[in-house]
C-alpha cells in the first residue's frame, strides 16, 4: 500500500522514481480507507532531506500512511525555502485537538547545547507532553530520543570524547521484541552525534526496557510498554550519501573530521560508501507501522489516549 502525500512535496517524484508507491492527496481521497495517521515533527535543518528519507521508510510497507508534516513555531528554518514550509507544514497550534496514530519527532543539531538552552524547548517539551494523550505511538530519533528521555524520565545527555561518526554493529538485547522482530543477531545502524545517554541511567528505569545496542556506539532502542514511547538514537533513515556529504562539508571548511567507521571501503573517501543498514530500517519502521501501531491502535484514532487497544498482549 503506498504512503499519503501532499501532492507537490518534492519527495514524491524522488520515491515514485525508487519504484516506491506514493499516492496523492487528490487519488486517497477517492478511496474508502482509513489510512494510518502519522505525524512527522520535523526538527533537522535539511527538512526536505529528512522528510524525502522517512516517506521512503514509511512508504515501504502493506499499509496505508497519511503523512502530516509539522513544524514548531518557536523556531525559524534557515535551511529550508519557506515557501515550501508554508506549502506543506502545519504548526503544532493547528494539529493540537488532532490524534494520530504513530508521531515520530527526529534529531536536531543543537546536542551540544543544554536543553533549556535550545529555542524551541518550551514548545517541545508541550508537544512531548501532548503526544501522551494524542498519539498511540511515538518513535524519538536520535537528538528526539535524548531530548525525551531527559523530559520523561530525566535521563541527562553526556558529551562524548570525540563525535561518534559511523556505522557501527549493534546486537538485539531483549528476548523477542516486537519491534526488531525479523533483525539478524548483528545488524548495522548510521551515528553522528556527540553526545550519548549512560546505559546504567536508562536500566535504572524500570518503565523502560533495553531492546538494542553497540559496544561501540552504546544504546540504540529503547521502548516503554506496549510501544508508546520509542527512543532509536542512531539515524536508521539515513540515504547512502548523508554520512558522506557531512564529512566533506566538515572536511572542505577545515573542521575536525575523521572518516566515517566502516563506511568507505577502506576508510578510502574517493570510493561509493558501503551501504550496510538499509534492510534494517525497513524493517524497524515496518514493524513499528504493523505491530506496534497498526495492530494494537484502536480503528476510531479518537479512542488514542483513552486506554483503548485492539490488543492488550
Amino acid at each position: 500500500m503506498p504512503i499519503r502525500i501532499p501532492n507537490n512535496l518534492p519527495a514524491r517524484g524522488i520515491l515514485e522514481g525508487e519504484n516506491i508507491f506514493v499516492m496523492t492527496e487528490s487519488r486517497a481521497e477517492s478511496q474508502q480507507i482509513r489510512p494510518l495517521r502519522i505525524g512527522l515533527l520535523n526538527l533537522m535543518p535539511t527538512k526536505i532531506t529528512t522528510e524525502t528519507q522517512l516517506s521512503r521508510l514509511l512508504g515501504n510497507t502493506p499499509l496505508q500512511v497519511e503523512l502530516f508534516l509539522i513544524q514548531v513555531s518557536s523556531h525559524q528554518p534557515k535551511n529550508t525555502p519557506q515557501e515550501h514550509m508554508i506549502a506543506f507544514y502545519r504548526s503544532f497550534d493547528e494539529i493540537q485537538d488532532e490524534y494520530f496514530d504513530g508521531f515520530i519527532i527526529t534529531g536536531a543539531p543543537v546536542e551540544q547545547l543544554p536543553f533549556e538552552e535550545v529555542e524551541y524547548w518550551p514548545e517541545l517539551c508541550h508537544i512531548m507532553e501532548w503526544t501522551k494523550t494524542h498519539v498511540h505511538s511515538t518513535l524519538h530519533i536520535c537528538w528526539g530520543a535524548q531530548a525525551a528521555l531527559y523530559y520523561h524520565f530525566g535521563v541527562e545527555k553526556i558529551p562524548l570524547k570525540e563525535k561518534l561518526f559511523g556505522v557501527f554493529s549493534h546486537k538485539v538485547l531483549y528476548k523477542n521484541p516486537i519491534l526488531l522482530r525479523g533483525f539478524d543477531d548483528e545488524f548495522w545502524v548510521p551515528h553522528s552525534r556527540h553526545t550519548t545517554v549512560r546505559w546504567e541511567d536508562v536500566a535504572a528505569i524500570p518503565e523502560i526496557k533495553i531492546l538494542a545496542g553497540s559496544e561501540q556506539a552504546g544504546l540504540y532502542a529503547m521502548s516503554t510498554q506496549y510501544g508508546h514511547q520509542l527512543f532509536i538514537t542512531g539515524h536508521s533513515e539515513y540515504d547512502a550519501e548523508t554520512l558522506k556529504l557531512e564529512y566533506l562539508r566538515d572536511k572542505n571548511t577545515g573542521k575536525p573530521i575523521h572518516v566515517p567507521e566502516n563506511y568507505f571501503p577502506n576508510d578510502d573517501d574517493t570510493q561509493p560508501p558501503m551501504v550496510r543498514w538499509r534492510g534494517h530500517a525497513n524493517l524497524l519502521f515496518s514493524n513499528w507501522l504493523n505491530y506496534i501501531v497498526y495492530q494494537t491502535v484502536p480503528y476510531d484514532v479518537m479512542g488514542v489516549g483513552r486506554g483503548e487497544r485492539t490488543d492488550e498482549k
